[in-house]
């Protein structure tokens, strides 16, 4: 799909339903040619993509780094206070010449109007390895798992338990609003999830004939649920409210019972890291039904996929 080469990927609401799943099928095509031994296919060959990082990460980071080498390029990692950035050079400076040397950026940012700014004065891809908005390649990951597990995405039901203002959340709403699927947001009033982004999704599902509910009863969310999904309670940088948060959901934990009201056929999503006991329990996250190591792996496929497909 040429239309995609050289675009911005800052969230998916600047994509439609048919670019995403076309993002999604090129990845789940660069997972089965992995597995057949097609370890590297050079489409990044004498390319060089910057993962410039202001938060710490695990599976954002290794599998970007991973999936430049799997594609034949050279990754770059940087870090704000290795960059004249932390001595107050300018974030346009900074992209202009950032622009002059590399193919693409992903940024990993505290602030999401920094990613547009950064977007603002590229003349390469700025892709958004999160942000305290969103974090839209962890949702084209979870979107290829469902696809995988169930071999459909149109019509799946998604009930989300936990904190309705998770950037993860927020990526996931704007990608079912855009594939007519269904999500189910079980969450306490104070942290509904962000009305720009209920905006834009709620648009979107009027199009794709998809639905978005904001429920308060996590038994409700899950009933008929195909997937059940969670997030951390308490994300990088809200330490200061981290006690008031875990108190409000408390009741939101997803467990052995509130799987069980999901039914026998529903299966169990986290982006991780978990909190352990917290925000799901050991049995579920551990158990039969659980698919986040499949989840996680398919963070390098879909990399890979938004890389071949963006990069000029």
């Amino acid at each position: 799909m040429r239309r995609l080469r050289g675009r911005h990927l800052l969230w998916l609401a600047d994509y439609s339903g048919e670019e995403i799943m076309f993002i999604i099928d090129t990845a789940i095509d660069f997972k089965r040619r992995f597995y057949a031994g097609e370890r590297v296919i050079p489409v990044l060959k004498g390319k060089s993509i910057g993962l410039l990082f202001e938060k710490p990460s695990t599976r954002t980071r290794v599998s970007l780094e991973v999936a430049v080498y799997q594609l034949g390029g050279q990754p770059i990692y940087m870090t704000r206070s290795e960059l004249q950035l932390g001595r107050g050079e300018t974030i346009a400076d900074t992209a202009r010449v950032l622009s002059r040397y590399l193919d693409a950026l992903v940024a990993r940012v505290r602030r999401h109007e920094d990613l547009v700014e950064l977007a603002r004065h590229s003349s390469i891809p700025v892709i958004n390895g999160l942000s305290d908005l969103v974090h839209p390649l962890q949702a084209l990951a979870d979107i290829m798992t469902i696809k995988e597990k169930l071999g459909r995405v149109r019509g799946v039901k998604i009930a989300f338990v936990g904190d309705g203002s998770d950037n993860v959340l927020h990526s996931l709403m704007l990608a079912v609003s855009k594939l007519g699927m269904h999500l189910v947001v079980a969450t306490p009033r104070p942290l509904r999830p962000d009305e720009r982004v209920l905006r834009e999704a709620s648009k979107a599902a009027e199009e794709s004939g998809a639905t978005i509910e904001i429920v308060e009863n996590p038994v409700e969310a899950v009933k008929g649920a195909d997937v059940v999904y969670t997030d951390v309670w308490v994300s990088m940088g809200q330490e200061d409210i981290a006690e008031e948060k875990r108190k409000m959901l408390r009741p939101y934990q997803v467990n052995s019972k509130l799987m069980e009201i999901a039914g026998d056929k529903a299966i169990f999503m986290h982006c991780l890291p978990a909190r352990r006991g917290e925000e799901v329990t050991d049995d579920v996250i551990d158990g039969p039904r659980s698919v986040v190591w499949d989840q996680a792996e398919n963070r390098l496929h879909t990399h890979k996929a938004v890389l071949a497909l963006l990069v000029p």
